[in-house]
């Protein structure tokens, strides 16, 4: 701890908190992120799980159909990493473990995003072929996954680095 100019006493992240008041923080902020992403996600597999039972489904090549189960095993594990924070902090609730709780919940998070990239990936694959049969769809989709790596990697990771001294 150092003291400030108003002559409080600030942690190393600048601010005037405690260890248990800093896991807190870091716990609510971390929930209302899953929360967003949780509802697309579950949205998604739902839609995902309702496609095997369309009767076009039947018509797919085999291809299209080995690419709609690595989807819907992908939209499972995405749903269970980003689910995964909520079972963590009812299990350990109250049993001084907070940060550490804190830390696992950002860890399924992030793998919960990486598994969301690929099940976003895969599932945008899926639609494009069937909807157009165009050679230019992995183009497509490359270019997409491009932009969701920029955006939820990319950007975040440069402004650590340009933005922290540590």
């Amino acid at each position: 701890m150092t003291v400030s100019k108003s002559g409080a006493d600030v942690n190393d992240w600048g601010r005037n908190e405690t260890e248990e008041e800093r896991a807190d923080r870091k716990w609510g902020e971390l929930i209302q992120e899953v929360r967003v992403a949780q509802t697309g996600v579950q949205i998604l597999f739902g839609f995902l799980l309702t496609v095997v039972f369309q009767q076009k489904y039947a018509t797919l090549a085999q291809t299209d159909k080995t690419i709609y189960i690595v989807t819907v095993i992908l939209g499972a594990a995405t749903t269970g990493a980003l689910i995964g924070p909520v079972s963590l902090h009812r299990l350990v609730s109250g049993q001084r473990v907070k940060a550490e709780a804190v830390q696992w919940a950002s860890r399924m998070t992030l793998a919960g995003l990486v598994l969301l990239l690929a099940t976003m990936t895969s599932s945008l694959l899926l639609v494009l072929r069937v909807a157009t049969h165009n050679a230019i769809v992995p183009w497509i989709v490359s270019g997409v996954v491009a932009w969701y790596g920029l955006c939820w990697f990319v950007v975040p990771m440069w402004t650590l680095r340009r933005h922290t001294s540590r």
